[in-house]
């Protein structure tokens, strides 16, 4: 009877790291990825989201919905393309979209160089050369450094730099997608922020310039307005970028354990590698070299003919091919010089092996050119744009509240119109003028405008990279859905949203210079 009456009183087990209660940012993130992974395949999404636009696009058509272009007081009407006319041009244009589709031809011609690079073994050679010889510490916060740079060559950048990262994260024994989404959102998230003026800037000015003289008629616009605010931006965006990735990226990932077909090189460099990797260096300075020769002394071939400028010329137009030979130059010579590569066969096998994992990207840009020309044709975003604005204009919003609540609304419509200039020529004609009636200067106005630009870039599916990244995780993890990819993309976005916001209000509440010669007030 006493044994009976004595029970044993089990020993609590201590809790799993796992099992601590989660904060709600976490929870917000931990429901993003289970719902956004219940959505269908990316290809089918975009399949769906094309629906939708046709059908908006009926309605909004048939509806007669309409606004008015501030830039040149013309109505802009929605466009029904569910119509015979309508019909009849996707029809006829469906192989144009899809050849014309601009990232698509830029992804597959870079793609030919950074293929062979990592098919030849040139990319694990040299980063394991990087990680051996470099102090961990300072990995991440270079590649995000990079990658803000990086931005004055936009395309580029966007196609190189995430998967280049990813594998230098795999060969530190990180999570490879953890440094995807880190130099993605470097590069896209971080646009308006730079130590270089790039082609966007010079872009930017121009409408604003342009929108500006509906208020003055002799005000000019300098290119490099906001450079002060965009050279500060890059080394505040630059620590709360490694921040995001190391305590809130990176844990929510965990282990990372690569397929089968993923091949892991840890090891130190063997004789072949380290003669392949002198050969690759070796070529590299001499092409470096060339370039130096085409662009650097005056009247130099790639300089514009009659400015001599580097900005707008050849150059810029040329930044695609130079990218490609950047990488295939010594990719080549690597791959003779670890005898990787024998003759021209192998050359060929390699590059046909480099462009053979481009299929999913291929069709999934067959379709996202479809849904963008179709966006594009129904006149929706222009219209959202504009009323939108519209009604901000109307909210009775003063002062600081105001310049924030543009920054917002500026990335709402981000998320529905991803080019930077076709949104700012939209917005311009709308917010120049009505900035400078409350005495804020047209390069005030443009800087509130680019941060809004920038933030939701990391996360907006209407960026046409956004669907290249995607096919570069699923090299990584063949399961990742759309839903781990944008949780592991949002909280850059959030940190963004509010470090920039806060550097922006301390601007204002200072009253600080922006850019040479120019200021908050007029």
């Amino acid at each position: 009877m006493a044994r009976s009456a004595i029970k044993a009183v089990p020993t609590p087990k201590p809790p799993e790291p796992d099992q601590k209660p989660k904060n709600f940012f976490n929870r917000l993130l931990d429901w993003v990825e289970k719902n956004g992974n219940k959505l269908p395949d990316v290809l089918t999404l975009f399949v769906i989201i094309t629906a939708l636009i046709l059908l908006g696009s009926l309605i909004a058509g048939v509806s007669g919905w309409s606004a008015v272009n501030p830039a040149n007081n013309e109505r802009i009407a929605a466009v029904n393309l569910l119509n015979e006319e309508g019909i009849k041009r996707m029809l006829t244009e469906l192989v144009s979209n899809f050849v014309n589709f601009p990232p698509l031809g830029l992804v597959l011609v870079v793609m030919l160089g950074v293929g062979l690079a990592e098919s030849t073994g040139l990319i694990s050679a040299f980063m394991r050369r990087v990680v051996l010889a470099s102090p961990k510490a300072l990995i991440l916060p270079i590649i995000i450094f990079i990658g803000i740079v990086g931005n004055a060559a936009a395309d580029a950048a966007l196609i190189v730099l995430p998967p280049v990262a990813a594998m230098v994260f795999l060969t530190l024994g990180r999570h490879p997608i953890a440094g995807l989404a880190a130099a993605y959102a470097a590069v896209a998230g971080g646009f308006s922020a730079n130590i270089i003026i790039s082609m966007l800037d010079v872009m930017l000015a121009g409408f604003t310039e342009s929108a500006a003289h509906l208020q003055d008629k002799e005000y000019i616009a300098n290119p490099a307005m906001n450079y002060y605010f965009m050279l500060t931006s890059t080394f505040v965006l630059l620590p709360v970028a490694v921040w995001v990735t190391t305590k809130i990226v990176e844990p929510r990932l965990g282990e990372y354990h690569p397929p089968d077909d993923l091949e892991v090189k840890k090891q130190a460099l063997s004789s072949d590698e380290k003669r392949g990797l002198k050969w690759a260096t070796i070529s590299l300075l001499v092409y470096t070299g060339i370039i130096l020769l085409v662009t650097v002394p005056e009247g130099a071939m790639l300089r514009h003919p009659k400015t001599g400028e580097l900005i707008d010329s050849p150059f810029m137009d040329s930044l695609v091919p130079i990218m490609l030979l950047f990488f295939l130059v010594p990719a080549m010579a690597y791959g003779f010089g670890s005898r990787a590569l024998k003759n021209d066969k192998d050359v060929a096998e390699h590059l046909t092996k480099a462009m053979s994992g481009m299929g999913y990207y291929i069709v999934l840009a067959f379709i996202a050119a479809q849904m963008i020309a179709y966006f594009s044709w129904s006149n929706l975003g222009s219209i959202i744009a504009i009323t939108g604005a519209d009604f901000l204009k109307e909210s009775g919003f003063t002062g600081l509240p105001l310049l924030l609540a543009f920054i917002l609304f500026t990335a709402l419509v981000n998320l529905l119109i991803a080019s930077s200039s076709a949104k700012w020529a939209i917005l311009g004609p709308v917010f120049v003028p009505m900035f400078m009636a409350l005495d804020y200067s047209p390069a005030f106005t443009q800087m509130a405008y680019r941060i809004g630009d920038s933030i939701t870039n990391t996360i907006t599916p209407m960026l046409a990279y956004f669907a290249i990244l995607l096919s570069f995780a699923k090299k990584f993890d063949k399961n990742m859905g759309m839903g781990t990819l944008i949780s592991s993309l949002l909280p850059y976005t959030i940190a963004y949203t509010i470090f920039w916001c806060i550097l922006f209000a301390v601007w204002y509440v200072l009253g600080l210079p922006l850019g040479p010669g120019e200021y908050i007030k007029m």
